[in-house]
């Protein structure tokens, strides 16, 4: 998802010369095509992701689209106000890129285990959410977020993640995009790198990502829940503040929420050192 991402912003910078990169120090070996060939409109803030993000959050009231980029929790816990009071509160143009959402860090520990930013970044009211399956699914969010500017959050895989789509889908905010299928009474819905377990739990099921999503999205829910009969959520984070709450919360009160099964990361993960792959079995994501 990195390579696609890089390779997906560079080319779009080349046709609006209003998008910015900020780095928070890292990302060597990935930025590098869009820092050389953009050098006028990429910054490395350091290690100082509040500053990044305020630096940010100034360029773009000035007319800039602004994508920062740091791992995991560092771009969004460690600048949450300045998300929220500068970013989010003010609907400016500003993407917050996360590398390595859910445990894909796995082995540098808690500090770098991406479980509950779903739970913060969705509180935000005007946050959209980019969380894409595949490369093929980064490079259809990132066309939406330069088309649609507004704040947002994008969550990619650390590397590696392979191709489930044949072709770039169309997406937008609470679409369901179908990636293969199946039964569609009992279908699974994922969101993220949970792509490709969901792909592997199928069993002869649909299964359905949805790489957009937020809070005025949940709108959007209902009618696409109604067309089966169990709808199975799976995520790369904690159950409490994720994709399956965020889902069971657009049909609260009506007999739809019973159909909702998520399967989320388990809270015994926080405390384990441990490859992403160990974690996510732990964790009861994979079998």
């Amino acid at each position: 998802m990195r390579k696609a991402f890089i390779e997906e912003l560079t080319a779009l910078a080349g046709i609006h010369d209003h998008i910015a990169l900020i780095v928070g120090d890292l990302g060597y070996s990935v930025i590098e095509e869009f820092a050389d060939r953009f050098p006028d409109r990429f910054i490395n803030a350091g290690v100082a992701e509040q500053n990044m993000t305020g630096l940010a959050a100034g360029m773009a009231s000035e007319g800039y689209h602004v994508f920062t980029y740091s791992i995991a929790n560092f771009p969004t816990f460690r600048c949450a106000e300045q998300i929220r009071n500068d970013v989010d509160h003010h609907r400016l143009p500003v993407t917050v890129v996360a590398v390595g959402g859910g445990v894909s860090y796995g082995a540098l520990g808690y500090s770098h285990h991406a479980v509950q930013d779903y739970a913060l970044m969705r509180a935000m009211p005007n946050m959209t959410i980019a969380a894409p399956g595949d490369p093929l699914e980064t490079r259809a969010c990132l066309r939406w977020l330069i088309a649609n500017p507004g704040p947002s959050y994008l969550r990619l895989g650390k590397a590696g993640e392979p191709h489930f789509h044949d072709a770039v889908p169309d997406v937008a905010p609470g679409r369901w995009v179908k990636v293969s299928d199946g039964d569609d009474e009992a279908i699974l819905l994922s969101t993220g790198a949970a792509l490709g377990a969901a792909l592997a739990r199928a069993e002869g099921r649909a299964v359905w990502s949805l790489p957009l999503w937020s809070m005025a999205a949940k709108a959007a829910q209902s009618g696409q829940i109604a067309r089966h009969g169990r709808v199975t959520t799976l995520e790369d984070h904690l159950a409490d503040g994720g994709f399956g709450s965020w889902l069971a919360e657009s049909v609260a009160g009506t007999p739809a929420a019973a159909r909702i099964e998520p399967i989320a990361l388990s809270a015994e993960i926080c405390d384990m050192v441990a490859a992403q792959s160990t974690l996510n079995r732990i964790g009861g994501l994979t079998l």
